[in-house]
């Protein structure tokens, strides 16, 4: 079996209907960062990028969205740097640990404005949205995975239900291109 993320790897349950969200911890043994998310989370995906957080070992990233006012860090927030201040998700990592908390969009006129991403595995809470898709399959290169490799990696992400996009889903593509035609007036509305 190719090993892809430690939380899909055997299977992922459904979302529990009515979830209302919970905590996320760092992997701090004392004194953790805790961000809490208060609502349920949207589009989780396994994600191939090399700049999401990853546990050890693992080839894909899992991540998720939530409306940026449902999220809060409860404690250790002096321990949080952003990790590269340059990119457009500002990822707010624990500077001991290294786990990434959430990622924020600062820039008004990204489609993705208002939305912070997290890592739901990152919680004990059970009910968070299960992963829908993969994202940027082919980044896994990037990041060390041989090229050799990538048939079998995408076979074993369809196989658990996961399928591979070198881009975002389709839903996800669609948005953005509603966001930019809409701010260059071919659409309105």
């Amino acid at each position: 079996m190719i090993s892809l993320h430690p939380a899909i790897d055997n299977g992922y349950p459904a979302a529990k209907p009515g979830f209302s969200g919970g905590t996320l911890k760092c992997h701090c043994a004392t004194n953790p960062v805790t961000v809490e998310v208060g609502a349920q989370t949207a589009y989780n995906h396994a994600c191939g990028c090399t700049k999401c957080w990853k546990p050890d070992g693992a080839v894909f990233s899992q991540i998720a969205v939530v409306d940026r006012n449902k999220v809060k860090v409860t404690s250790g927030e002096e321990k949080l740097q952003v990790v590269d201040p340059g990119a457009a998700i500002q990822r707010h990592a624990c500077k001991e640990c290294g786990v990434h908390m959430f990622g924020r969009i600062e820039n008004p006129d990204h489609p993705f404005y208002g939305l912070d991403f997290v890592h739901t595995e990152l919680s004990d809470d059970e009910g968070w949205s299960p992963p829908e898709f993969a994202a940027f399959v082919s980044s896994v290169i990037e990041g060390g995975v041989s090229p050799e490799r990538m048939t079998g990696i995408r076979t074993r992400l369809s196989d658990i239900g996961l399928q591979p996009y070198d881009a975002l889903s389709p839903a996800l593509m669609d948005a953005i291109s509603t966001h930019v035609a809409r701010r260059s007036g071919v659409l309105s509305g």
